[in-house]
Formats: structure tokens, sequence, C-alpha cells
């Protein structure tokens, strides 16, 4: 393999984004498993009040391009369709 200058630095760059988008995509994970975790214990008050920060984190991260903009409407999708789950079960 030939060793060029803007090659090794082309190489940092990708190792400084890859430690970016990990930490993004690390806050989105968390960010969605405590809003997946406040919808199977049912608790309606708190799901709802992550669904908008969640999506926020959601939005940024597809921003930053550390995940594709149809994953991120699909994250959308689905929680959103189980928050509604907990709300028709509540209303019954």
């Amino acid at each position: 393999m030939a060793i060029h200058k803007s090659t090794i630095r082309q190489w940092r760059k990708s190792l400084r984004r890859n430690q970016i988008n990990k930490r993004n995509k690390s806050i989105l994970r968390t960010q969605i498993k405590k809003l997946r975790e406040a919808i199977q214990n049912k608790d309606k008050e708190t799901a709802e009040k992550l669904l908008p920060e969640t999506f926020s984190v959601i939005d940024r991260t597809v921003k930053k391009g550390a995940i594709h903009e149809n994953t991120g409407n699909r994250y959308k999708s689905r929680l959103s369709q189980q928050l509604a789950s907990i709300r028709i079960e509540s209303a019954k």
C-alpha cells in the first residue's frame, strides 16, 4: 500500500469521524432504551415526556450523518406506534 501524506490525513480524519459517530449513536441508543423501558412499564406520562426528546436526538443523529434518514424515520414511526398502543390500552 502506498503511504502518502493525504492518505495519512484521511485516515486520521476517518478515525475522528468514527469516534464522533460512535458517540452520537450511543446517545441515540440510550435515549431509545429509556423510552422503550417507559413504554414497556406502561408509564404513559414518562413515555409522553420522553418522546419529543427522543425524536430530537434521532433528528440530530440523522442530521450529523451517523444514521440514514429512513432509519431515523423508521425509529420514530415504530416508537410512536408503541406509545399509541399504551394510550389505547389505558383508554379501555
